[in-house]
């Protein structure tokens, strides 16, 4: 019996992950989000990127 694989939308991606699904480097995200075009929180120790804010980066609404 196959196996069925649920998977959940990303609501946010990790700079790394962030970096893997829109083919760009860590230091043009750090640029967007310092010109205010990428919105970055900061939870603990970690930089966190909406989901929204990169799909609109992408698609050159931000």
């Amino acid at each position: 019996m196959p196996s069925t694989k649920h998977t959940t939308p990303k609501i946010a991606y990790s700079i790394r992950e962030a970096c893997r699904a829109s083919s760009l480097g860590r230091t043009t995200l750090y640029a967007h989000i310092a010109a205010g075009r990428l919105r970055a929180v900061r939870i603990g120790g970690r930089t966190i990127i909406p989901a929204e804010s990169l799909h609109k980066l992408i698609l050159g609404e931000a």
